[in-house]
């Protein structure tokens, strides 16, 4: 996919109780121009947070583009650049069984086959200012649901 336009993602996910109230984020930056996005769940886990942020960052492009994610789930960059291939295959089961999320990871393999993706592992709260915004607008979107 050459030529593509190049498109970099910090995205991130949080979760209050883990099932609990969650929320998720990505920050999409494409030359100059940048853009957030951020949504909640009243009940969810911080695994489904964490995939939810990096499909809708990719629901968000409107063509195919070179895109670089940055996260600090090694969960979802694990699952998407390593595990996802074999799951598909056994028609979406772990070898152990049942797979989790196998909504969100279906989906996102959807969008994955648009794009030429690859996956940066940044370490969580240490300071990388870009994870560190996609964390407060994560925990922001989840304190924004209505309290029971």
């Amino acid at each position: 996919m050459a030529d593509l336009p190049v498109v970099q993602v910090y995205c991130d996910g949080a979760c209050s109780g883990n099932p609990g109230p969650g929320g998720w984020a990505a920050i999409l930056r494409f030359g100059n121009q940048e853009k957030e996005l951020s949504g909640a769940e009243r009940q969810t886990t911080n695994n489904r947070m964490e995939i939810t942020a990096a499909l809708e960052a990719l629901k968000a492009l409107n063509q195919a583009c070179t895109v670089t994610f940055h996260t600090d789930s090694t969960y979802l960059l694990r699952g998407a650049s390593e595990w996802l291939p074999g799951w598909k295959q056994r028609g979406w089961k772990r070898k152990e069984g049942a797979l989790l999320n196998a909504d969100l990871w279906q989906a996102l393999d959807v969008q994955l086959a648009r794009h030429d993706v690859q996956w940066i592992w940044v370490k969580g709260h240490a300071g990388h200012p870009l994870n560190e915004r996609a964390d407060r607008l994560a925990v922001r979107a989840m304190q924004t649901l209505p309290k029971l």
